[in-house]
């Protein structure tokens, strides 16, 4: 079993991935990147990127 994310992770991710001008990637180091100025805290960015790569890795 994996660790459970929060409603504000999900919500969160779920509205960067309907940007169209980013185009996030299966590699949670990559998706972390792209995030850095957009997400402030560390902690809730890291949480967003690895959300971020396996929502993209379940939808291919």
């Amino acid at each position: 079993m994996g660790r459970i994310k929060t409603k504000m992770i999900k919500r969160a991710t779920r509205e960067l991935m309907k940007v169209d001008d980013i185009q996030f990637r299966e590699d949670f180091e990559t998706n972390k990147k792209m995030l850095k100025g957009t997400v402030s805290s560390k902690k809730v960015r890291n949480k967003i990127a690895g959300y971020l790569a396996r929502l993209v890795r379940a939808s291919k």
